[in-house]
């Protein structure tokens, strides 16, 4: 993975949120990325959990500024910058006073958010804009988190005119079981606003977990998770995509399989 871009992808990670299991996973497998030779970026949202003076956040005017339309509202978007001194790492936090305010990410006390849907949306479209300003072409995108479960529609709808994704691969990480509930209906009328189409994202009819799990693995290049993380009704329906599929164990066994796996889906 020398001189390959690596844009990672996470909804929590070490030490911006507490620690739980996902957000140290989240932050060993950015660690172990990072040991591949390549560059790589770490974007996320800024929760209001996260201090920003203790961790030195900085806004990044030439990055915010802009205005992403949700829902046929226009809402702000603010990326801020910080460094994981130690591993050398930058972070990107995509930032919105509407919908990151909150200091838990995607549910409290088991009850999803009424406008995670939106959340999606937003964190999906803040990406790919802050990654155009920044002028810089990832080889590889790497996601973990349901929060960026709608990204790889994006980059293959959205965004498939952009040559900065042209030969950009695209892997999603499932470390999280998945969530009870559902996101709003309405979701399909809002990625409308962005020209993609009910036929692009049927599984949206029913914004569950389970149809978020085949929506992302089908328009990925490749899918990871742990061993008992997702039910079988998700691993036979990626196994049946025919596409590069890791499902370790255990993190570490996970780290070390990750080198191979990625010339796999680079096809290199």
């Amino acid at each position: 993975m020398k001189s390959k871009k690596i844009l990672y992808v996470s909804s929590e990670v070490l030490p911006y949120q507490a620690e739980t299991e996902v957000s140290k996973l989240a932050f060993d497998l950015a660690r172990a990325l990072n040991t591949t030779g390549g560059q790589l970026r770490i974007f996320t949202p800024r929760y209001g959990d996260i201090n920003e003076r203790r961790h030195q956040l900085h806004e990044v005017i030439r990055l915010s500024g802009m205005n992403l339309v949700i829902n046929d509202i226009d809402m702000p978007l603010i990326v801020k910058v910080a460094s994981i001194q130690k591993e050398r790492m930058q972070v990107y936090f995509i930032d919105n006073d509407e919908y990151f305010k909150l200091e838990e990410s995607f549910d409290k006390d088991g009850e999803l958010y009424a406008d995670n849907d939106e959340r999606c949306i937003f964190f999906a479209k803040g990406i790919v804009e802050t990654v155009k300003k920044l002028n810089w072409s990832p080889d590889l995108i790497h996601i973990q988190g349901w929060l960026g479960a709608l990204l790889p529609l994006y980059l293959q709808t959205y965004c498939k005119e952009e040559p900065i994704f042209q030969h950009t691969k695209v892997i999603t990480c499932f470390l999280r079981e998945p969530f009870i509930g559902s996101l709003d209906e309405g979701i399909l009328e809002k990625i409308a606003f962005d020209e993609i189409t009910p036929d692009q994202a049927p599984e949206l009819k029913e914004p569950n977990s389970m149809n978020l799990i085949k929506l992302a693995s089908r328009y990925s290049d490749g899918v990871t998770t742990l061993r008992g993380t997702l039910p079988e009704e998700a691993i036979s329906y990626i196994t049946s995509l025919g596409k590069p599929f890791l499902c370790e164990e255990n993190i570490e066994t996970t780290c070390k399989s990750y080198p191979q796996f990625y010339k796999e889906v680079m096809g290199k």
